[in-house]
């Protein structure tokens, strides 16, 4: 078969996720969920009186919230969306000013202390793409897509893809057809001829290949769903990826 495009997705595939918890702790930084639920007890306590741990549960309600849609919607509220359930839910506003740099606060926290990249990531980037177009397929939970691209350039990996395909700019997220579809039109590319790598079953595995792509679970840092993938292949390590994808190119069609 002809595999004319890779697709990455980004956590725990080309960064380790919440690998800047360490950079963090070291500074003596509260971590991110703790510091997302003080920023919004600070602005709100610029204006009032509030406890820190009311603050706490609604934001742990407006989490449960974009959770059930991102899970059963496919859409990723964007962080704004998801601020603004959280300060009705406390009967709270703010002015438009604060809210925003609350909103940006969070936007821009995993690019300030970025995640360390996954290890041989450049060089199998760099490899690949001597064969293959290359496109970063990523839903956006709470960093938006222009800042995930900053978080890459951060890295020097941006150089090395053709396309970015990111939730809050597509409108749904993985595992929803248009995703993909939109990797498709980006590379301009059929589906089939897409192997689309990533650590989850049900998002970078089962979605995929329900549209007909080839894919490669990735174990490298998260293996929980290991055991019951379906993927066209398993690695653990980057480096192992173009050998991955090029026995998944010699597969017979059927």
């Amino acid at each position: 078969m002809t595999i004319k495009a890779v697709s990455f997705d980004l956590w725990d595939t080309l960064v380790i996720d919440d690998s800047d918890e360490i950079e963090r702790g070291k500074r003596g930084l509260r971590t991110k969920k703790e510091e997302r639920r003080h920023l919004v007890w600070e602005a709100l306590s610029r204006h009032g009186e509030i406890e820190l741990d009311s603050v706490r549960l609604a934001y742990n309600v407006a989490d449960a919230a974009f959770n059930k849609v991102w899970h059963d919607q496919h859409v990723t509220w964007p962080i704004e969306d998801r601020l603004r359930v959280l300060l009705a839910g406390l009967g709270q506003t703010l002015p438009a000013d604060e809210l925003a740099a609350v909103v940006r606060a969070h936007q821009v926290m995993e690019v300030e202390i970025p995640p360390a990249p996954m290890p041989a990531v450049a060089a199998t980037l760099a490899t690949l793409r001597q064969r293959y177009k290359l496109c970063v397929t990523s839903d956006a939970v709470v960093t938006p897509g222009t800042e995930l691209r900053r978080l890459l350039a951060k890295h020097q990996l941006d150089r090395h893809f053709d396309a970015f395909v990111f939730s809050d700019e597509v409108g749904h997220s993985k595992p929803h057809p248009s995703v993909f579809e939109a990797v498709a039109k980006a590379l301009n590319v059929a589906l089939p001829e897409i192997v689309h790598v990533g650590d989850r079953q049900h998002n970078d595995v089962a979605g995929p290949q329900r549209l007909g792509m080839k894919t490669v679970l990735f174990v490298g840092s998260r293996a929980v769903d290991r055991d019951q993938s379906t993927a066209d292949a398993i690695c653990a390590h980057l480096s192992e990826l173009p050998a991955a994808i090029r026995r998944i190119a010699e597969q017979p069609t059927v």
